[in-house]
């Protein structure tokens, strides 16, 4: 497996025209960094995700329930679910882990 570091994964984002990549996939594994520029602007998707964040804090959108997050913590989402960062610090970075079927996993 490739070493992901934040170093490296923050690096990967210079030049890059989104605010986000996918640095490492396998089967319905996908890990990518994201660092949104003052705004995030996402859409619901497809799979079943888990943000652990980097660095910075600030607010979390998760469908009707908005909490404070902060660096080192595992937020959930299920696929489909609105969901966005909001009023988050410059220093705002996190990884992003899809996985699962499309639709989500069945609990």
């Amino acid at each position: 497996m490739t070493r992901l570091t934040v170093n490296s994964a923050l690096q990967a984002l210079n030049g890059h025209d989104m605010p986000f990549k996918a640095l490492f996939e396998h089967g319905s594994l996908v890990i990518e960094i994201y660092q949104p520029d003052k705004v995030d602007h996402q859409q619901p998707h497809a799979r079943d995700e888990v943000y652990v964040v980097i660095s910075g804090s600030g607010y979390f959108v998760n469908g009707e329930s908005r909490q404070p997050f902060e660096a080192g913590e595992v937020l959930f989402v299920p696929a489909g679910e609105s969901h966005r960062f909001e009023e988050f610090t410059d220093d705002f970075a996190t990884w992003v882990i899809f996985y699962g079927p499309e639709g989500g996993e069945r609990q």
